[in-house]
């Protein structure tokens, strides 16, 4: 692909590769269950293999195939790399231009939910003003987008690639959103502040509390830092395996869909706004779709260098952008606003949502698009920074 130009991308992924992945689910050797009543030990044997067998037996992918097609593929070369994207233009001529950024272990299914309200809100009891053009690219080594040949593809330059595609698409003044790695690609990009990025929204807020917050706890904060201490010693594992082995990882997910998908179903199952069962807020299709989005680009160890890359400097930088927050009841980590404004120093919105986790435009699009909606509501009649 010639770099600077935009192709459409459609997906028809080949009848073998399906028959390959039920096959390799039907062939699937397992693991004896585990020796606790709960998921402490990770995800039971029991969850695991209905997942499965839904996902051999029912699952069909030709369905999301022909979603995404029907939003609108493109692909891209910037900076060397292949990336995909979503790219859905408003009917409404003025809406204002939007860069969305999952994160791991996410995709651009993530947002499926959020498209039409955010895109078109008359057609879904908005107004007219609340519009947006959205932009949602694939993380490099991620979904469809080229994986990485070499080291280098920090969250920072993957920040600095969206700035070129938004300026490639002929956006001259957007906003920009993320949650997870999307957040710290987002952070990255109001770090370097092209004069065209008017603002940004997060939500998964990173920000420490220092000595003096630690001696003046009040009690929401208290029950964060619990919160916070319990994913430090019980939750980690994954991130330290990715961090620093994420190639021998691959062998086993790029192998066994069985694996991926218990790689994946355990991060739905902990970090949503569920109670521990994903089932009462993602069906098992949403959950495969994201899930095949990993297994048939062979996605595994690609998408977990991201981790090696740029774990140690998660959201570093400080920016005085406009900074819109939104702290959902079910995240890891629920940073107070006193923490955040040392990092953020112009926060224009602060919401506290009533329920959702870590996947928030996946669990809840609803909170989410209305998040969104108050977050940038101020900054749409604004001149460029």
């Amino acid at each position: 692909m010639t770099a600077g130009l935009i192709e459409d991308f459609h997906l028809d992924v080949p009848e073998a590769a399906l028959d390959d992945l039920r096959d390799r689910l039907a062939r699937t050797r397992w693991p004896e269950r585990e020796t606790v009543m709960d998921a402490t030990q990770g995800v039971p044997l029991a969850d695991a293999q209905a997942l499965c067998a839904y996902w051999r037996d029912s699952y069909d992918w030709r369905r999301c195939e022909a979603r995404l097609n029907a939003l609108g593929q493109f692909r891209t070369t910037i900076d060397g790399l292949g990336i995909h994207f979503l790219h859905i233009r408003s009917p409404e001529p003025d809406a204002l231009p939007l860069i969305l950024t999952h994160g791991w272990p996410g995709s651009v299914i993530e947002f499926l939910k959020v498209i039409g309200p955010l895109s078109d809100p008359a057609a879904h009891g908005g107004d007219r003003g609340q519009a947006f053009h959205l932009v949602i690219p694939s993380l490099p080594g991620y979904g469809f987008s080229d994986k990485p040949a070499e080291h280098g593809w920090s969250v920072e330059r993957i920040a600095a690639a969206w700035i070129e595609l938004m300026r490639r698409l002929g956006y001259d003044r957007f906003v920009a959103q993320g949650g997870d790695w999307g957040s710290a690609v987002t952070s990255a990009m109001a770090v370097i502040r092209p004069p065209e990025l008017a603002a940004i929204h997060l939500n998964f807020v990173v920000a420490t509390p220092t000595a003096d917050d630690l001696a003046t706890l009040n009690d929401r904060e208290k029950t964060a830092i619990a919160d916070m201490q319990q994913v430090s010693t019980q939750g980690r594992a994954y991130a330290e395996l990715q961090r620093t082995r994420p190639q021998t990882l691959g062998y086993s997910l790029v192998d066994s869909p069985a694996g991926q998908a218990a790689w994946i179903y355990e991060k739905l199952a902990a970090w949503t706004d569920s109670g521990g069962d994903p089932t009462t807020v993602l069906s098992y299709d949403e959950m495969l779709d994201n899930i095949m989005l990993y297994w048939l680009p062979a996605a595994g160890a690609s998408s977990a260098r991201l981790y090696w890359e740029s774990m140690a400097g998660f959201g570093a930088g400080t920016t005085d952008l406009p900074v819109g927050c939104s702290i959902f009841p079910g995240e890891m980590t629920r940073p107070s606003r006193r923490w955040a404004a040392r990092k953020y120093s112009n926060i224009v919105h602060w919401g506290e949502p009533a329920r959702g986790g870590h996947f928030a435009a996946f669990e809840q699009p609803a909170l989410f698009v209305d998040e969104l909606r108050a977050a940038f509501a101020t900054i749409r009649d604004r001149a460029p920074a």
